[in-house]
């Protein structure tokens, strides 16, 4: 369908494999002339259209497609009302490629689009064609489920409905759907994702086109985790009295909570925010703990050593995103970016593709989609790198734009602190490029950011969430949707969340908030970016905005706090912080910052780097509520039980 008229060519060219290069001028010198809606292109389009009909079903009214179909579109402009093909179709057996795509292999016109993805953009080539001419086939050669975080963008490639969602299968006509822009919270990258509701309920998540951040692409969390959404939702306050939870009106809940708060003292009490809030209700809670005193403060669940106060280059990915594709060596400090951010990993890829590109890796071997040179598994390693006496050391200091991208698995340790020095150290270089920042760290939370530009961490003399969750350490703590840590028995939990999981099990009072896709909000990602999520659709039941029930709450705790409603807390927000006004928009952090990091001492364990993520899949609330995720998890565990084997 890119054929086009060339002046002076006997017959049409694919634009789409043909230069201006290739093209010859005029008899008399002439430039090149080329035509795109001539009656030679149009004449050739029809038949190009007629040749991909021969074969293909009429099964448009039961196609998952119908509606958002390239092929549709280009048959309603060059189709024509009958074939002259009478031959039976073409059948082709449908294949098993995993619970995320579904395929209907009749309507398949071999454009491998699809395998070229999965080749080259992925890296995991999974997806090729067997067999020749009429008897090609595009298969996973054993039909064995499709490994790739990102394999579900291959249902928007395809422009005809041979590969669709799998879970959405006849759940809804995109005409039916309202569609909010929007920005996930899955990971920490912010990629920008379009939700589409029906009434309340959320059908389907797509990507949004953002070259500085996701491209077009989205991970399969970020696509499939939508009934996790509908699943094992909060919907009103429980109190728990006697061992076991009962449902309670939020008059009682906040009454409870009044109560206990009255009976402790501020340095008794704590909060700890989780890794999916945004920054309004991060805001609010700050706000809140403040008037009561209270300075045990913590956002940083896995123990990750990170302080606001060594300034806002010690915690950003200052390279960015996008920067990723100028950089010349590259140093990864315990992180597997495949499962801690699989799109920035497709950049990392995108790179490497383009030219030499030296990557290192410190840490725990993993099945990254470009080759690497294993260097060592713990700090030591690091050690040497950063100070020249191992030779890819050398090769990061003779680099214009060396890249360092520490994970939190080197992070949340508790030499955290030596290990940043040690790779801020190593991210310095020469310095040749002038405004280049190599050192980079990649988050694993979406409201971690955000939180620590708050400055939601401890007070003088505060706890940190390690020291809140120990045995007999506070009387009263408050969850903002904290459900990776454990908090010892005997403390009072008031939970604040969405899901009933780990920190729903352990409290004592629920109240009930808004999913990422219920309320609007700002994110900020792991390269420092403010992003503004829309709301799609509306919370179940009772449960409520989280800043809102933070604001009702000071209310009843007699601490009142200064906004009734999103704008004021915005205005509010904007004066204390005025850098998160700024939406869409990368503010670099100063070099000087993470020279002052690379100067600190201390002393580093020896033990190696572990993991960040044991499951990709299955990493916050809203992930373990979802079957199809669940799926997933069980798919990728057998996948590496049976490589161990092999």
């Amino acid at each position: 369908m890119c054929l086009v008229e060339l002046k002076g060519s006997p017959k049409p060219v694919a634009s789409c494999a043909w230069g201006v290069r290739d093209c010859r001028p005029g008899p008399h010198g002439e430039p090149p002339e080329v035509l795109t809606k001539s009656a030679m292109v149009r004449k050739a389009r029809e038949g190009v259209m007629e040749f991909l009909l021969i074969n293909h079903p009429l099964d448009c009214p039961i196609c998952d497609q119908g509606g958002e179909c390239d092929l549709q579109d280009q048959a309603m402009a060059y189709g024509v009302d009958s074939s002259r093909f009478k031959e039976n179709k073409r059948a082709v057996e449908d294949k098993y490629v995993g619970v995320l795509v579904k395929t209907i292999m009749n309507r398949c016109i071999h454009c491998t689009r699809c395998v070229r993805f999965m080749t080259e953009v992925a890296g995991v080539p999974e997806l090729g064609a067997i067999g020749r001419g009429e008897d090609t086939e595009i298969t996973t050669y054993l039909e064995q489920a499709m490994t790739s975080e990102l394999q579900g963008n291959v249902v928007d490639l395809c422009p005809v409905g041979a590969l669709t969602s799998k879970p959405y299968a006849f759940a809804a006509r995109p005409w039916e759907l309202t569609k909010t822009e929007s920005i996930d919270v899955m990971d920490a990258i912010g990629s920008a994702i379009r939700v589409d509701t029906r009434g309340r309920e959320v059908m389907r998540i797509l990507p949004r086109v953002n070259d500085e951040v996701n491209e077009e692409w989205i991970s399969d969390k970020t696509r499939h985790v939508v009934d996790g959404l509908r699943t094992q939702r909060l919907d009103q306050p429980y109190i728990r009295e006697n061992g076991r939870l009962h449902a309670a009106s939020w008059r009682d809940a906040f009454g409870v909570i009044a109560a206990k708060v009255k009976q402790t003292q501020p340095r008794r009490m704590g909060a700890i925010v989780g890794d999916l809030a945004a920054v309004e209700e991060i805001f609010a809670l700050k706000d809140l703990m403040t008037r009561l005193g209270v300075v045990n403060l913590d956002c940083r669940q896995d123990g990750a050593m990170l302080d606001p106060t060594w300034g806002r280059a010690s915690y950003l990915f200052n390279a960015s995103i996008a920067g990723i594709e100028q950089a010349d060596a590259l140093l990864l400090v315990g992180s597997n970016p495949r499962r801690e951010a699989a799109v920035l990993n497709a950049r990392i890829r995108k790179r490497w593709r383009t030219g030499a590109l030296p990557i290192g890796l410190v840490g725990e071997r993993s099945d990254l989609t470009y080759p690497y040179e294993y260097l060592g598994a713990g700090p030591q390693t690091l050690a040497d790198v950063a100070s020249g006496v191992h030779e890819f050391g050398a090769r990061l200091r003779e680099a214009d734009r060396p890249l360092v991208i520490v994970g939190m698995a080197a992070l949340a340790r508790p030499d955290g602190v030596a290990i940043a020095a040690l790779a801020a150290r190593a991210a310095q270089g020469t310095g040749k490029e002038a405004g280049w920042n190599g050192y980079s760290v990649l988050h694993t939370a979406a409201a971690r950011v955000g939180a620590l530009d708050l400055g939601f961490v401890p007070g003088p003399e505060g706890r940190n969430a390690a020291a809140m969750a120990a045995p007999g350490a506070l009387d009263l703590v408050v969850l903002l949707g904290a459900d990776e840590i454990d908090i010892a028995p005997g403390a009072f939990v008031v939970y604040i969340g969405t899901h009933g999981d780990a920190g729903a099990h352990r409290a004592d009072v629920i109240l009930p908030g808004a999913a990422y896709p219920e309320k609007s909000g700002i994110y900020v990602n792991t390269e420092g970016r403010v992003q503004m999520a829309g709301r799609a659709s509306f919370p179940p039941g009772e449960a409520r905005e989280d800043w809102a029930i933070l604001r009702a709450l000071s209310d009843v705790l007699g601490r009142k706090l200064a906004y009734d409603s999103l704008t004021q807390l915005r205005q509010a927000l904007f004066k204390a912080h005025p850098h998160l006004q700024r939406v869409g928009q990368l503010a670099p952090a100063g070099r000087a910052e993470v020279a002052a990091l690379a100067a600190r001492d201390g002393a580093f364990e020896k033990t190696a780097f572990g993991r960040s993520l044991d499951d990709f899949y299955l990493t916050n609330p809203v992930a373990r509520a979802s079957a199809t995720m669940a799926e997933c998890s069980v798919i990728a565990e057998r996948r590496g039980a049976l490589t161990a084997a092999e």
